[in-house]
This record gives C-alpha cells, sequence and structure tokens, in this order.
C-alpha cells in the first residue's frame, strides 16, 4: 500500500527554490534516505511529507497520519524532561485509542497507551523493538547523545500509531557502531509495517534503504532548461606610452658636439655681437619650430659643394695634364 506519493515536489520561495523536482513513493514496510549536500532542502521535505511543511509545486498524496521523530529545531527532547517523562507526557497527550481506531493502530502502540500508568517506558520500548538500545529512563534531555536523541525521537512517533514515521540527520554526531546500529533500528520500524522516510549526509554501507539524491535546488536539473554560458575571458588593452616632448628626445638638440665644442663660436666678438649668426647658431630664442636653426645651419651651400678652400669666387682649375 502507498504511503506516500510526491511527483514534482517542489517548494519556491522569495529567496529561491527550497527544493524541487522531488519524485518519491513509499510504501508500507519500506525504508527511504533522503541525502544531498548542505542547503538542498532536506528538512524542508521531510516536513512536506510529513504534512508540516508547504509546497507550492508538483502533487503529494499521503496515506494516514505520519509523525516525526528527531528533527533539529522542529521536534526535539525538553532539556528538563527524562525519558521516562518524555514517554509519559506524549501517552498523557495521546490519550487511550479510540475503539473504531484499534485495527488502524499498531497492537504495540494500543499496549503502550493502556499500560502508561504502570510502566510506559518498558511497554514503549519494547512496542518499538528497541529493547537492546542503552537508554536510561531517568537520563534529561540535556545528556542524551546525538545516538539517544534519535532513539528517543523513533520511540515517541511509533506511540501515535502513524502510517509514516520521519527523521532527519539520522547520522549526526555519531560514530561507526552508533551508525550502524540507527540503520538497523530504522529497518526494524519498516519491517513492522511503518514506512520510513530518513534524511542522512549518505547511506551506511549494507543499509537496506532507498536512496533519493538531491541536488543544488539552484541549478537547473531539467533538460529544458538551458546552462548559462561560461563567462567570456577578460580583454587585455595596450595603453599607449606617453608621449615624450621633441626638445627632450632629440639627441641633436642637446649633444651637438659643433655647438659646444667650436671655439670660434665664443671667441668671435663679431659672432657674438651680430644678432643674426646668434639666430643661425645659438638656441631657438624666437619660437620658430625645434630643428629650424639646427637645418638651416646643416643645410650645405651648393656654391661651396666643390670648393675644397671655401672660396665661392674661385673657379676649379682643372689640369688638362692630369685627366689625359
Amino acid at each position: 500500500m502507498k504511503i506516500v506519493e510526491a511527483h514534482g515536489l517542489g517548494l519556491r520561495t522569495r529567496r529561491g527554490w527550497v527544493y524541487r523536482d522531488v519524485d518519491l513513493t513509499a510504501e508500507a514496510g519500506e525504508l527511504h534516505v533522503v541525502t544531498g549536500p548542505p542547503g538542498s532542502g532536506r528538512t524542508s521535505l521531510l516536513l512536506a511529507l510529513a504534512g508540516r511543511f508547504p509546497h507550492n509545486e508538483g502533487t503529494l498524496r499521503t496515506r494516514g497520519p505520519a509523525a516525526l521523530g528527531q528533527v533539529a529545531g522542529v521536534h526535539e527532547p525538553d532539556p528538563a524532561l527524562t525519558v521516562a517523562e518524555h514517554i509519559q507526557e506524549r501517552l498523557l497527550l495521546l490519550g487511550p485509542v479510540p475503539r473504531r481506531r484499534r485495527q488502524l493502530v499498531p497492537v504495540a502502540a494500543v499496549r503502550a497507551r493502556r499500560a502508561y500508568r504502570r510502566d510506559a517506558f518498558a511497554a514503549a520500548i519494547a512496542g518499538a523493538g528497541f529493547t537492546d538500545v542503552p537508554l536510561d529512563p531517568d537520563v534529561r534531555g540535556r545528556d542524551l547523545t546525538p545516538q539517544q536523541r534519535q532513539v528517543l525521537g523513533l520511540v515517541l512517533a511509533t506511540l501515535s500509531g502513524p502510517s509514516l514515521i520521519v527523521a532527519d540527520d539520522v547520522d549526526a554526531g555519531s560514530d561507526a557502531p552508533e551508525r550502524a546500529w540507527l540503520w538497523e533500528a530504522l529497518a526494524r520500524l519498516a519491517d513492522q509495517g511503518y514506512a520510513v522516510v530518513a534524511s542522512a549526509r549518505a547511506v551506511e554501507p549494507g543499509a537496506r534503504a532507498v536512496e533519493h539524491r538531491l541536488g543544488d535546488p539552484s541549478l537547473p536539473v531539467r533538460p529544458d532548461l538551458s546552462i548559462p554560458a561560461p563567462a567570456a575571458p577578460a580583454r587585455t588593452v595596450a595603453v599607449p606610452a606617453q608621449a615624450v616632448p621633441t626638445d627632450a628626445a632629440d639627441p641633436d638638440a642637446t649633444a651637438d658636439p659643433d655647438a659646444t665644442a667650436d671655439p670660434g663660436a665664443t671667441a668671435d666678438p663679431d659672432a657674438t655681437a651680430d644678432p643674426d649668426a646668434t639666430t643661425a647658431a645659438g638656441p631657438d630664442l624666437t619660437g620658430e619650430p625645434d630643428g629650424t636653426a639646427k637645418d638651416a645651419a646643416a643645410e650645405p651651400d651648393p656654391a661651396r659643394a666643390g670648393d675644397p678652400a671655401g672660396d665661392p669666387a674661385t673657379p676649379d682649375i682643372v689640369d688638362p695634364e692630369v685627366n689625359r
């Protein structure tokens, strides 16, 4: 008999998906385990299957009542009550099983309710099938180990005679032997006819459980959803070097040997007194573009090109004997 049927189950809030696209069908006598990374919505999904949390995507059908085991922050032992007091309080709240429901409630739960005044602890432990667990009835809730908290939660869940039992993080804070015992205890509950759905970080090797793996709800899981394209690589833009002024970069303007080593340019009084000579040979003081005076001084005179003596009025003398 199918106890839970979930198809495309999901919950979306303003902050995004809590869980999404969950398909889970649990029948009586089956153990199902929900695993996934932190933030995948395991606890919210378990509460939704038990009817304690909403969902706004997909469909959910349940048959019979559901009970919560240990769920951190939602269903935990009272720190001030002992284990025996937790059981007595739960039995008092539940009251006797109505006659019309006795055929729907496990016999062990009916016996525990009838015996709550005499020895409720022993009856509840025996009804859950946990007689081999080291659970002291006088230990208070604040002193329970993680394993004992899980066991107490499962015992309290069986007292109401539910069809579905859910437990969260059954392997948290336990060592290897304790985890092995807890997985065996969950299998015992399933063998008694309960549909058990638990959450864990991973399924213990050898456990008889159907695993449902939840992924990151923020990532697309349907094939019709496209995966975002990878970001384009960063481009490197070359910055041009800062332009250097012509006066500073011109080696001729600063390293002209003729302008500094010619003794005649400083010893000739006529050259010093002549403003035209100063303008031609000295630095550019009139605002002309750089290189004008240098080009004028360096430009060859066509009249002096062929005269080795430097006299423009004397023509070249050609010796007819040499030309023969």
